[in-house]
Order: structure tokens, then C-alpha cells, then sequence
């Protein structure tokens, strides 16, 4: 009986082709920290381009694709581009280089890490240094902290640091790539979201392909500085005044050790994109989205949010009076480090219900729960 439940259990279609695949990994590769996303949102759109109508970028970077500009019913589907980051923040005499965050960068990986510093000179290699175990003495060992965590780049003064292009307010990138693991799992730094950029075009280029015409204007958006509290989001919903939302963003694989599901929830990469359930999340859609993955059988689990998501989606869902949004989200392991691991088939199945669930939208659909 098993064994026959395993056989009619739906086989896994992969969505993502070779050629997106290496865009995805250039688009990984490319630095594009919180405040400095120009170049990777024009990687974005170069990939985009054929698969939509027209674009327009925002004064701070937020880039947009559009199908059917002139529909008076606005769709958006929206991930953010950015990456965090660090900030020159003091050169010491000696030509060492104290940080500060942009965005939530953690200081406990730090250490040994390896990094460009961005200058108008171009890229400045660097590492973050750390005490030898053997010099480390003491019955408490001191930990990686904001204040003791430091760049070396090979000066030995302040002027020579300077003399490379390094003043205060240089931002700060990891080097580590793209790779993928066990042909399971993406696995590379900035996954948190760039992947969502990477999926969100992907369900643009499926709507090209299959001769898809939507009956509403669909806004592919790209935005920029959410990692410093969904900036990008809330400049670009103004412009829009889209009638619905759904936006895509990472959520935590819990299954890893040190996290308490009691806190976070029973979320595991491979067992499909994950909706929430939040008071920015508009009851209605997220039904639509559900009905859409058991319809199309796109496995798919749930996740409960107190206050906020956290995301854009609380962005799009309080602006312009109000916009019926909700989330998808890609269950992503070790976040906001160097490592961000998630997997292939999650990847491909967020796509699919994001897809499905547009096909399912009408034109002028009226959300609310009662009139």
C-alpha cells in the first residue's frame, strides 16, 4: 500500500531551465547591497525584458516590469533586490578598519570572512581579522561583537588606507558565491532575496511562453532597501497603487539545530513554498492562493506571523488605503549568512503557485470579505 501511495504521489516537474539557471547565478554572484542595488537590477532586467510590455526604475532603484501597461486593475507579484551589507565606519591609525551594519549583518560570522570594500577605485579585497586561538587566554573568551569585529586589507596607516579609495561610508560585500549542493539545495549569499527577484521573473517568462494573457496589468517589482525596514516597497506602492499584492520573500528553515520550533514554527526546506497567516495577509487571497496550490497539487505548508510578516508584504498591504496582499515564501536555511541554502524543487514550486494563482485572478476582483 505504501509503495502504491508513492507511486500516485505527483512527480516533481522542474520549472527552472538551464538558461535561467545561469542567469540566476550571475544574478547571485553580483554584489547589490541595501542602498547600492544599480547594478544587479540591471542584470534583473536585461533578463526580464523580453517577457514584458515596458519598465520603469524609481529614484532610488527600484525596478519594474509591466504587462498590459494600460489595465486599469493592477497585479503586482514583488520580491527585494537588496543584500545586507557593511559600512566603513572608522580607519584606525594603524590602518585597520572598524564596520557598522546596513541592514541585519551578523557579526558572529564575521571573522575570517573574506571581502570586497566598494570604492569610486573600483573593488578593495579585504578580510576580517581575529585573534589566533593560541593568543586567546582566559576563563571567559571574548565573542565576535559589532565594536571588536575589524577589516585588515594589508595598510599599515590611515593614509594608505585612504590612498586605496577607503573612506567612511564605503560599503562592504562578502565575496563567497553561487554553488549547488548535493543537486539539492542553491546554496550562496544573498539568496535573502535575490532569489525572489530570480523567481518573480521566471513566472514572467512562464507567462510569455505559454501565450498567457492576463485580463489585468501585471507589475513585476524589484525592490530595493528592505533590509533597513521595507523602504524600496513603500516608495514603489505609492507610485503604482496596485489593487493586489503578492509578494515573495525567504522564511526560516527550522529544522537545522538551536532553533525552537516553539517560537518559529515547523518549517522545512523541500516540502514547498510556505503562505502565512498575518494580519497584513488579506483572508481572501490567501484562500486563493491555497485553493490554487491543492488544485494544481503544489505541496505547500503554513506559517503564523504575530504583528507583521516582516517583509514587504506589510509595505503593499497598508499603503493606498489599503491593498489586499499576501506572501509566499521560500523556506531558506542559515539566513543573513554566506551560506543561504534553499531548495531546487521549493524554488521551482514558489513559482508554479505564484503562476497558477494569476491565472486564477479576474479582472476587478472585490477581496473583501463582505460589502
Amino acid at each position: 500500500m505504501a509503495k502504491k501511495k508513492e507511486d500516485e504521489k505527483k512527480k516533481h516537474v522542474a520549472v527552472v531551465t538551464k538558461k535561467s539557471l545561469q542567469f540566476l547565478e550571475e544574478y547571485i554572484n553580483n554584489p547589490a547591497p541595501t542602498g547600492y542595488e544599480w547594478e544587479g537590477q540591471k542584470l534583473w532586467l536585461n533578463y526580464l525584458k523580453p517577457y514584458i510590455d515596458e519598465h520603469f526604475i524609481d529614484n532610488y532603484g527600484t525596478a519594474v516590469g509591466v504587462i498590459n501597461p494600460k489595465a486599469a486593475y493592477k497585479v503586482v507579484i514583488e520580491a527585494h533586490a537588496d543584500e545586507i551589507s557593511w559600512y566603513v565606519n572608522y580607519i584606525t591609525s594603524d590602518g585597520l578598519i572598524y564596520v557598522i551594519r546596513n541592514g541585519g549583518s551578523d557579526h558572529q560570522i564575521a571573522p575570517s570572512k573574506r571581502v570586497n570594500i566598494h570604492t569610486e577605485k573600483g573593488l578593495i579585497k579585504a578580510v576580517f581579522g581575529w585573534p589566533a586561538i593560541h593568543t586567546r587566554h582566559g576563563e571567559k573568551e571574548q565573542a565576535p561583537e559589532l565594536k571588536n569585529i575589524f577589516l585588515d586589507c594589508g595598510c599599515t596607516s590611515k593614509e594608505e588606507v585612504e590612498k586605496l579609495g577607503i573612506h567612511v561610508g564605503c560599503v562592504i560585500t562578502y565575496e563567497d558565491e553561487f554553488m549547488i549542493l548535493n543537486d539539492r539545495y542553491y546554496v550562496g549569499r544573498a539568496l535573502d532575496n535575490r532569489v525572489g527577484g530570480f523567481m518573480i521573473a521566471e513566472v514572467a517568462r512562464l507567462l510569455k511562453e505559454n501565450k498567457k494573457k492576463l485580463p489585468f496589468g501585471l507589475y513585476i517589482v524589484n525592490s530595493v532597501q528592505e533590509e533597513i525596514g521595507l523602504r524600496g516597497a513603500e516608495m514603489i506602492a505609492q507610485r503604482i497603487k496596485p489593487n493586489v499584492a503578492i509578494v515573495t520573500d525567504v522564511t526560516h528553515d527550522t529544522t537545522t539545530p538551536m532553533i525552537n520550533k516553539n517560537i518559529q514554527g515547523d518549517l522545512s526546506a523541500g516540502k514547498g513554498p510556505v503562505v502565512s497567516y498575518a494580519p497584513a495577509v488579506q483572508t481572501n487571497l490567501n484562500k486563493l492562493l491555497i485553493k490554487t496550490a491543492e488544485k494544481n497539487e503544489i505541496p505547500f505548508q503554513r506559517q503564523a506571523s504575530s504583528r507583521s510578516t516582516g517583509t514587504d508584504t506589510d509595505a503593499f498591504a497598508y499603503s493606498n488605503g489599503g491593498v489586499p496582499s499576501a506572501l509566499i515564501s521560500l523556506p531558506l536555511r542559515y539566513m543573513h549568512t554566506t551560506v543561504e541554502m534553499v531548495h531546487k524543487e521549493d524554488v521551482d514550486n514558489v513559482i508554479s503557485l505564484i503562476y497558477e494563482s494569476l491565472l486564477n485572478i479576474k479582472d476587478g476582483q472585490d477581496f473583501r470579505e463582505f460589502k
